[in-house]
């Protein structure tokens, strides 16, 4: 599976952006989908996620309400976003796409190139 992810940029705190991400490769409907991030000296966390039937959502508590996480899928390839509003500078951080086959995002399959988002005060 292949990811690439964009839609990064400078906004101002209580703008948005919305990410992007597209996910190519024979067997890419067959995983779960997230975003993760990570901001400068801290780790890479979970911040939403979207089953593979695109039915279950999970959000981190701090993002609960102002990110929206969907999927797009053709025939060819699918498309993740996540959505956010309501920016905050502690959203500031590098933003990676990941796909998962198994249930729990301790291990993830497959990393895309993240995407910075910067959020100004």
């Amino acid at each position: 599976v292949q990811l690439q992810a964009s839609g990064g940029g400078l906004v101002q705190a209580g703008g948005s952006l919305r990410l992007s991400c597209a996910a190519s490769g024979r067997t890419e409907s067959s995983y779960n989908m997230g975003w993760f991030r990570q901001a400068p000296g801290k780790e890479r966390d979970l911040v939403a996620a979207i089953s593979r039937t695109g039915i279950s959502r999970y959000y981190a508590d701090s993002v609960k309400g102002r990110f929206t996480i969907t999927i797009s899928r053709d025939i060819l390839k699918s498309t993740l976003y996540l959505q956010m509003n309501s920016l905050k500078p502690e959203d500031t951080a590098v933003y990676y796409c990941a796909a998962n086959s198994r249930g729990n995002w301790s291990v993830v399959d497959y990393w895309g190139r993240g995407t910075l988002v910067t959020v100004s005060s």
